[in-house]
């Protein structure tokens, strides 16, 4: 949900818990700021009563009694929304301790770290410190691009999202529009899958190419969100990870070496030239580009009129 909503349920659901007695509508417009920005009553009746409906789907018993006055109130009692006790032992409080210290960017770092503070607040088994790295592994999951934490609330709260996308091939970014299904870290990198409205296709983007805001929209989603998204088989293809057909090249010697950890065989051309037979699936055409004018594709004749259309378009850009 967007930040505003989230802070209006939040202040609603503390009014709620924090009244002896039922507080009627008018009541709880007059203590929330966002409320009496609402404008007319009928606007601030709808918000009222989505927010109401969002509370009881996240779980806050809401009872509706009648006040002295024989108006309707409403009012969260602490006895029905107090939840049991919870206890862990060593290795449930080991493996929380372990989550938490997975971020350390973004804003979620400062909820772990707080999160870490009452798991030891309330008195964790003896001899686990989730502060101490688990072994001799400490795991992290970087986030350094700006464009992550509104991707996260987009896919969490399914919210279209808009922004600047430079493609590797491209001098220029161009807009995308897209709707947001998963994001997922692969080598160090994050990426964003969803359906791009403009393609009326699935696609995956890398974090690191978006450029500018990201900008929520408003409005439904246009396509199925699937059960299941391969978002690192997707970027495994590109990689040329997933290989199943072998093509042949010429590559400057001394240059490509990338190409040639990759290369089933090479063999020198002489006149500073090699040839090489590289296993590639999905995405070469894209990574052979990269290497500009020490690549010559010779076969298939597929994948060398796609380098050719990638070059074409980058001088054009």
């Amino acid at each position: 949900m967007a930040i505003a909503k989230a802070e209006r349920l939040m202040n609603l659901a503390l009014c709620l818990l924090g009244t002896r007695r039922p507080l009627s509508k008018r009541e709880l417009r007059e203590s929330i700021e966002a409320y009496l920005e609402a404008g007319s009553d009928d606007s601030f009746n709808r918000m009222f009563e989505r927010d109401k409906d969002d509370l009881r789907e996240l779980g806050l018993v809401i009872e509706t009694v009648e006040n002295l006055d024989g108006e309707v109130g409403y009012l969260a009692r602490r006895d029905s929304n107090r939840l049991p006790p919870i206890t862990l032992d060593a290795e449930e409080a080991a493996a929380l301790g372990l989550a938490a210290k997975v971020w350390q960017q973004a804003r979620l770092a400062g909820a772990a770290s707080g999160a870490l503070q009452k798991l030891r607040a309330a008195g964790l088994p003896e001899g686990v410190d989730p502060y101490e790295p688990h072994g001799a592994l400490e795991p992290r999951i970087p986030v350094h691009e700006a464009a992550f934490e509104p991707l996260m609330l987009a896919c969490r709260d399914r919210r279209p999202v808009t922004f600047d996308y430079r493609k590797a091939t491209a001098a220029r970014p161009g807009p995308r529009h897209v709707e947001p299904w998963a994001l997922e870290c692969w080598r160090g990198h994050w990426y964003l899958a969803g359906w791009d409205r403009d393609r009326g296709a699935e696609r995956v983007f890398r974090l690191s190419r978006i450029t500018g805001k990201v900008r929520t929209r408003s409005g439904r989603y246009t396509a199925e969100v699937p059960d299941v998204v391969t978002v690192r088989e997707t970027v495994a293809g590109w990689a040329g990870d997933i290989t199943d057909r072998s093509a042949l090249i010429r590559l400057r010697t001394g240059s490509g070496y990338p190409l040639r950890a990759k290369a089933a065989s090479v063999r020198e051309l002489g006149d500073g030239w090699d040839e090489l037979e590289v296993p590639y699936g999905h995405g070469l055409d894209a990574w052979l580009v990269e290497f500009g004018p020490d690549v010559v594709v010779l076969e298939p004749a597929e994948l060398r009129a796609d380098v050719v259309d990638r070059l074409r378009a980058v001088a054009k850009g």
